[in-house]
């Protein structure tokens, strides 16, 4: 007998630290709040909560979100292994990439699109730089 898996629920603890961990990044990489937002596909209201850093504020986060979280904290790890230079771990992402993929745009131009494809492609190709060795 076959169980349905229940979609993975996360503390709003873990929501916080992931969403602001995920909006550190993004600033750095010098993303919009509306590029920001859309990546993370959060509200407005939501990523200005994230960035003031009050103690006791909460967010409730779906799985896609935080999946999107996820793909954000992964690609500024594999940039930081593959860069020493922190020019290149923060400003990769806004550079033109003239790969077949990218084509003159920026990872963070494909990322802001919003869906979910463009965010794991752009994931993909930069995790091709470490040799994608998991």
């Amino acid at each position: 007998m076959a169980v349905a898996s229940q979609p993975r629920s996360f503390s709003k603890s873990q929501c916080v630290t992931g969403l602001r961990a995920a909006v550190g990044i993004l600033e750095k990489w010098q993303a919009t709040g509306d590029q920001a937002c859309r990546i993370l596909r959060i509200s407005r209201s939501t990523y200005t909560r994230a960035r003031q850093h009050d103690p006791d504020w909460s967010v409730a986060l779906d799985a896609d979100q935080m999946q999107r979280i996820s793909f954000v904290l992964n690609i500024h790890a594999t940039l930081r292994l593959v860069f020493d230079n922190p020019d290149n771990v923060y400003g990769f992402v806004s550079m033109a990439n003239h790969n077949e993929f990218f084509n003159g745009r920026s990872p963070l131009d494909i990322m802001a699109q919003g869906d979910m494809i463009a965010l794991y492609e752009t994931f993909r190709r930069i995790d091709m730089l470490r040799g994608a060795q998991w």
